[in-house]
Parts: structure tokens; sequence; C-alpha cells
């Protein structure tokens, strides 16, 4: 399967002026939802469900990823759309559970950017609305007091972390999504690409982590860790913005999708709120690749639903993506969009210096899914001391290697 990569020229070109208001929203079938629930994937729902004639389901949730797939299975499929990036739209398609978008896109996708269309063996899978990255967010009053340079690499963040530990100012100073499973595994991928690691053999499906690379990722997550919340692993990015923002975290490596609403929902301190600062991902080991991964986020349509389903669904999407949202400028923060009309505001700063400084997309390929499933099961025992890091790579391969016999990409 040749999956198309958008080009960052395209996905970060600044989009041409906002078209005039769409007439109102009507659908005539059933729209159900499924979803990530940061704010921006929010604002796409509210959209769709403003749509009448017709109920609109959203089931927007952190679980989104162990849903998206068996609600899509049945026929007729529980959901009409699930909202995806480049790494969930490859199970979908591994499963046939989404249909080509053509014809829709022709009828009904006039206010869509070339950048906006994924295709995939040149059919259109899905429809992009927002590029992503995860970077640098972090406390600038702490590290001016401390005289502490805003860390360009890891290794600096290591050395600002501890002075900030030996000063007093917090005991736990660095923050990570760090949570078993999906979100480690996403922390691993992105320090090994940093440190110039590749996931597979050129060419093939065999797994390439149990290298140098590989090695030295893990021994770089276990220092920051040192410096983290002892329950780190069960932080997701919730969690790890929830000790941010109440003040115990100084350095943190955080999605962009997150860097609009960091300082503005409830119960953030006003040292907070004055000390927030951004900047682009980091590198790692001496590397001039950051140690991060360009992500976009989009919506599919699912294969098991009539065509008047389908069709309804594209309609309710396109509402919940049009191009008056760009007015807003509070929904206009939310995110890098790449909706027409959409001008970049401060918080894109990360994502945009992510995209400057050649931040590689994350591997979309069909059998990424399964090792960074296999990374997020092995991991955890090297960071508790319970296995050596080339054992648990090792332990990795073998995981992997047994889930990609079973679905034919290995012999």
């Amino acid at each position: 399967m040749n999956l198309k990569q958008l080009a960052l020229a395209s996905v970060f070109a600044l989009a041409a002026a906002t078209t005039s208001a769409n007439a109102a929203c009507e659908i005539g079938a059933r729209v159900s939802i499924i979803g990530n629930e940061f704010p921006a994937i929010q604002t796409v729902g509210a959209g769709a469900a403003e749509c009448k004639g017709a109920e609109v389901k959203k089931n927007l949730t952190a679980d989104h990823k162990n849903i998206q797939v068996p609600g899509m299975q049945g026929n007729p499929a529980e959901y009409t759309s699930a909202i995806i990036a480049n790494s969930t739209i490859v199970a979908l398609m591994n499963e046939d559970l989404i249909r080509p978008l053509d014809g829709l896109v022709a009828k009904y996708g006039k206010d869509l950017q070339p950048s906006q269309l994924i295709k995939i063996d040149g059919k259109v899978m899905a429809v992009a609305f927002m590029a992503n990255a995860q970077h640098l967010m972090y406390r600038k009053d702490v590290l001016a007091d401390l005289g502490l340079e805003v860390p360009k690499t890891y290794e600096d963040m290591l050395a600002a972390a501890k002075v900030i530990r030996e000063k007093g100012v917090m005991k736990n100073p660095i923050g990570g999504a760090y949570a078993a499973g999906w979100n480690l595994a996403q922390e691993f991928n992105n320090m090994f690409l940093g440190y110039g690691g590749s996931h597979f053999k050129k060419g093939s499906a065999e797994p390439n982590v149990n290298t140098e690379a590989g090695v030295k990722a893990l021994t770089m997550m276990k220092a920051l860790t040192e410096y983290m919340n002892p329950d780190y692993l069960t932080h997701d990015s919730n969690a790890t913005n929830a000790e941010y923002r109440a003040g115990n975290v100084a350095l943190l490596n955080m999605w962009g999708s997150r860097a609009a609403t960091q300082t503005t929902t409830d119960g953030v301190t006003d040292a907070v709120k004055k000390g927030h600062a951004i900047a682009g991902p980091m590198t790692v080991g001496g590397g001039s690749i950051p140690a991060s991964t360009l992500w976009w986020d989009g919506w599919t349509i699912a294969k098991n639903i009539s065509d008047a389903e389908a069709e309804s669904t594209f309609i309710a999407m396109m509402n919940g993506i049009r191009p008056e949202l760009m007015n807003d400028t509070e929904v206009a923060k939310q995110a890098v969009w790449l909706i027409k009309g959409y001008e970049p505001s401060e918080t894109a700063t990360g994502v945009f210096d992510a995209a400057k400084a050649g931040t590689v997309s994350y591997p979309m390929v069909p059998y990424m899914g399964l090792m960074h499933t296999a990374l997020g099961g092995e991991l955890a025992d090297f960071l508790q001391g319970k296995e050596s890091a080339e054992q648990t790579l090792k332990d990795v391969e073998a995981a992997y290697t047994a889930a990609a016999k079973e679905k034919g990409f290995l012999n």
C-alpha cells in the first residue's frame, strides 16, 4: 500500500481568504462520530452536530483508538465517521473499513484545499483539518530566575531539571506523557527517530528497533523519568498537563494541539499563566532532526453504511471544518488548522518550528500500528528496572514479529 504523506510546503502554507458563509447544514440520514477529545476535535464535532434533519451522535474520548476498528466492523457500522491521524488511519485501511471520498469531495468539497486530501493508492481516503507535533512547553519565569537557557536538546532539558531540583524550586520538574501503552510508545518513537533510528529494515516489514539507536532512546527516556512524577507510567497527556497547570512541572514535551488551552482551563495558577512559553521540538544525541514526529488529523467515512448515511456524514463533517470557523479567534487558536482562511497564532509556534526544522512524519506503513502496540506493551519493563534495554527491545521485536506474521506482513 503506497501511503501518501503530506508535503510540508503545502500543509503549512497560509490559506486563502475565507469564503462567504455557508447555508444552514441539512442532512437526511444518521451521523455517528468517534474521535479523540482535545479542543480542536471537539470544535469539529460540535460543528457537525449543528446540522439539522437527522440525528448526529458523537463519542469523543481518549479511548478512541481502541473503539474505532470494532465500532466500524459491523454492517451497518456503529460509527459513520472516525476522526483519525496519520497513525490510526492505517488500522482502518488494513481492515477495509473506510470508503473512498472522491465522489463526495467533487460534490461537496469546494472549500477543501489540496493539502487536505489524503490520497492512498490514488484515492481520497480522508480529509485532513489540522497539523500537529509534540514540542517543548516550559516555564520561562523559572528558567529566567535560575539563569537557565531554553533547552534546545534533551541533554539541555536534563541539565536544567537538575538545577531546578537542586535549587529546591520543583522536585519533579519534567513532565511527559509516559503512560504505559500508546503514549509511552510514542515517546519512544520520537526519541528513536531523533537518534536516527528506523523502525524497519529498509524495504521490508522486518523489525529494526533492537539497535544502538533503540538502546540510546531508552536510556535517555530513563534519565528523564528520574525527574518526573514517580507515577509517570500512569500519566497520559491529560495528567501531564494537569501537573504543569498546577505548577509542579517546568519542562514538558507536549502536543501542539493542546497549546491553546494549556493555560486557559480552570485551575491554572497565576504563576503558570504568566510564565508559560512555547518552543520548538528538541534534538537529542547531537542529531540535527528533532526528536519528534509530524502528524495530521482528519476524518474518514465508514464503508459499511448506506450511501445516504455516507453523504450526510460528509456534509456534517464539512460543516465541522467550514472556513467561517476561522473568523472565531478562540477557535483559530486551538490548532494549526489546514482549513481555508487560517492564519497562524502564537500557539502554533511549536508546530511550525517542528516543520521548519525537518521533523519527520510518523511512519505511515501498514505494519507501524503493530510496532506501536508492541512498544507500548514492553517498554515499561526497562523503565521499571526489570530488564535491560537490549532485552526489552528483543521482546518488542518478538511481539511485533508474532503479530506481523499473523497479519501476513512477515512469513
